[in-house]
């Protein structure tokens, strides 16, 4: 287990981080004023709902097919933006293309995480090629802990299986398997809330995204100080008490560009 003390008199501040989704900019200025940096997902940019221009999907196929298939989305006809998406891929290698993609945002993106991060992976992260990118001072955990400031933070990285078909979705059984291999934290992160409607609902997308119970039963049972997430990007409730541990969605970093900040 690794540590890192604080600065002054003992005192101890982390900015935490989610929902990057491309904005290099400003993660290159996230640790600033902080101990460490906690980056809980999503550093892939793969399509903009809220600008269509942007992502590895606009920039191989164009806005025009992008609106499509947002549309599809956003109506939740799934079968069809799928049945559309084959269209659009046949005869290219898919695989290659997107790889190819990725490994240009992740150069940028690890590029800008100052020392040291601690980070896990969101649901639309791609975790085998992390390793190709993460460099000294940049620590990746999943299912794993750490301790900082005199404090244990405990990681779950990966999203739960949904009809979006990410990259990065864990069977629940798997995923409960890294939260109860963390035991007791102060501070549990991860890239999804834990199943909690107000945590959970998507005032924009209208829609609920998948919650943990394997998360919530965990909170219920070891109580700790802080359960930090992000992944719906404009919540019901942006944070809330459940027993003795303040949730809270550390924000859709890629449209705020503002870190979420905690001291002890």
């Amino acid at each position: 287990m690794g540590a890192i003390r604080g600065r002054t008199r003992g005192r101890t501040r982390v900015h935490v981080v989610s929902d990057v989704h491309g904005n290099t900019e400003a993660l290159a200025r996230a640790g600033e004023g902080a101990d460490a940096l906690i980056c809980l997902g999503d550093l892939v940019l793969f399509l903009d709902y809220a600008d269509h221009s942007r992502g590895i999907f606009p920039e191989l196929f164009g806005e025009e097919n992008a609106d499509r298939i947002v549309a599809l989305r956003t109506a939740r006809r799934f079968d069809e933006a799928r049945a559309f998406g084959r269209e659009l891929w046949a005869g290219l290698d898919r695989e290659a293309m997107i790889t190819a993609a990725v490994r240009k945002q992740y150069a940028e993106m690890f590029a800008a995480f100052p020392t040291p991060t601690y980070a896990t992976y969101g649901n639309v992260d791609i975790p085998p090629l992390w390793p190709e990118f993460a460099r000294p001072g940049t620590t990746v955990l999943d299912g794993e802990r750490v301790e900082i400031g005199g404090l244990v933070f405990g990681f779950v990285g990966g999203g739960l299986p949904t009809p979006m078909r990410t990259p990065y979705e864990v069977p629940e059984e798997e995923y409960a398997a890294k939260v109860e291999a963390l035991g007791e934290v102060d501070v549990l992160c991860s890239h999804i809330p834990p199943e909690v409607p107000e945590l959970c609902y998507d005032t924009v997308a209208r829609r609920f995204e998948r919650g943990s119970t394997a998360l919530l039963a965990a909170i219920r049972r070891t109580r700790p100080r802080y359960a930090l997430f992000g992944h719906v990007h404009q919540p019901l409730a942006r944070r809330m008490r459940i027993g003795a541990t303040e949730c809270v969605n550390v924000g859709h970093f890629a449209a705020t560009g503002r870190p979420w900040a905690l001291e002890w």
